[in-house]
């Protein structure tokens, strides 16, 4: 069978998929860097395959490409939801190889080819919204939701009319304040959870199970 050929039968799976109700979604993990994508990609992970996606850092941009883990059955109460978690690097308008010098110590080729590699990875993250079926937005909720990143984002996937779930993570700090994601967002679900402890994430499941169907 040629590439032409296997492409087309792909396509026509997806829709036969959709056609008769098939509950399989591809789900991106998008928001700033540091917000806690790769921490919510390994807990979903984790909890129902007891395997990562990839390792977190909190070195900002430590997610350079795209990390796919296919055929996750999601299960919330009755509800089941077959996905695959797209784990996108850290979007951002603007990445300064010098914040890798002053912030992390490192010397100037490799700030200057982490900041390469992190910028070619925000293109990546961008294109592989033509190819997902919902977004989680992660926000970090002890901080301002109106940043220019999150506003960049959230407007993106709107005009692009992709369903969103807003995850409203780290609500283990203490200056956390989800009730503010809330409000800055009400066109949205927003859920409340700490990705690195755990919490709340029934409560992402469920959401997820019933908005991304």
């Amino acid at each position: 069978m040629g590439l032409t050929q296997l492409v087309q039968q792909w396509s026509l799976g997806r829709l036969l998929a959709k056609a008769f109700g098939k509950k399989h979604a591809r789900i991106g993990i998008y928001g700033p860097p540091n917000a806690g994508k790769t921490t919510l990609a390994n807990r979903i992970s984790r909890d129902f395959t007891g395997e990562t996606v990839g390792s977190a850092s909190p070195i900002a941009h430590e997610t350079r490409r795209v990390r796919k883990k296919a055929d996750i059955d999601l299960r919330s109460g009755n509800a089941k939801l077959h996905i695959d978690i797209i784990d996108t690097p850290g979007v951002a308008t603007q990445i300064d190889f010098h914040e890798f010098v002053e912030d992390h110590g490192m010397d100037e080729d490799e700030a200057r080819r982490r900041a390469k590699e992190a910028t070619e990875g925000v293109i990546e993250a961008i294109r592989w919204l033509d190819d997902v079926d919902g977004v989680l937005l992660v926000m970090d909720s002890a901080e301002d939701p109106f940043t220019q990143v999150n506003v960049t984002i959230l407007g993106n996937l709107e005009a692009r009319k992709l369903p969103v779930v807003i995850v409203a993570n780290k609500i283990d700090l203490a200056e956390a304040s989800p009730a503010t994601l809330k409000s800055a967002f009400p066109q949205h679900p927003v859920v409340p959870l700490s990705a690195g402890e755990g919490t709340n994430m029934d409560a992402l499941y469920e959401v997820v199970a019933k908005h991304f169907r």
